[in-house]
């Protein structure tokens, strides 16, 4: 498949700014963009920070093809938020603090005020299966009818948007909130309140 050279540049960009801010792993994560019909998916086990043109499979919106073999395991994921909700974009990856306050937390609600503005509150889901089953992919895809960006206990978020940008927007906003969230407990001090109804941003 010849990936279109603008939607090229901009994936390699946004995959090598994953990679290099600390949001995923080498080879960990995915993304992906729908065009018509039509899903362009980063291949399975290429690596975020060093995409190559070769590295994009296209694939069907629905069915099976060619492309399936090759694209990436959570493709079933991608398929069903397309399918659920208008995103034009989804990234998969691996932000190591919101993963780690995902496995004590049922949501990760901000507590600084960029991160409150931007996201309110992120819902931490649970599945048996931890990665590109149906279960998974019909929890999270319905819960972002609501939402830009989810947890999956344990796992890593997924992110929508109209755009990739968009979509990478909420990932380095859910990651700053989180690391405020954990460096504000390891100061271990009494929180000043600077919000009216701070309590009330629990019930976001």
């Amino acid at each position: 498949m010849a990936i279109d050279p603008r939607l090229y540049e901009e994936m390699r960009y946004i995959g090598r700014d994953i990679f290099v801010t600390g949001l995923t792993s080498s080879h960990g994560g995915n993304m992906s963009v729908r065009v018509g019909s039509k899903i362009i998916i980063k291949r399975r086990g290429a690596q975020f920070g060093q995409l190559k043109p070769t590295d994009f499979v296209e694939t069907s919106f629905r069915g099976r093809d060619s492309g399936i073999m090759r694209a990436s395991s959570e493709l079933i994921v991608h398929r069903a938020i397309y399918e659920q909700t208008s995103a034009l974009a989804v990234i998969h990856c691996h932000p190591r603090t919101a993963v780690v306050l995902s496995l004590s937390r049922d949501a990760i609600i901000p507590i600084d005020v960029e991160g409150s503005y931007v996201l309110h509150k992120v819902p931490v889901l649970a599945t048996e299966h931890a990665s590109g089953s149906p279960e998974m992919a019909e929890l999270i895809s319905k819960t972002l009818r609501e939402y830009k960006i989810v947890m999956h206990r344990g796992h890593g978020c997924f992110s929508i948007g109209q755009t990739l940008e968009e979509a990478y927007q909420w990932i380095t906003a859910l990651e700053e909130a989180s690391d405020i969230i954990w460096r504000a407990a390891l100061l271990g001090e009494e929180r000043k309140e600077f919000r009216k109804h701070g309590d009330a941003y629990d019930s976001w």
